[in-house]
């Protein structure tokens, strides 16, 4: 609790010397368009279109799963 403190006490008066001296940015915030780096571009013709119901189903080793929701039961 000390340690968090001192850090806000150090970050408040970093903040407002910061604000007494003036070295504030005037200039509006813009934000950054990050709609363009999530679309994924279109598939070359070279390559085929792989459909999900077209694959396969995966092999499964080992027993399946089963949630213990009694647990006093075994």
């Amino acid at each position: 609790m000390v340690l968090l403190a001192v850090v806000t006490c150090v970050s408040v008066a970093v903040a407002g010397g910061v604000s007494l001296l003036g070295f504030e940015d005037t200039r509006p915030v813009r934000f950054a368009d990050r709609t363009s780096g999530r679309v994924e571009p279109a598939p070359s013709p070279d390559k085929r279109i792989i459909y999900i119901n077209e694959q396969p189903p995966a092999r499964v080793v080992g027993a399946p799963f089963v949630p213990n929701t009694n647990p006093r039961e075994r």
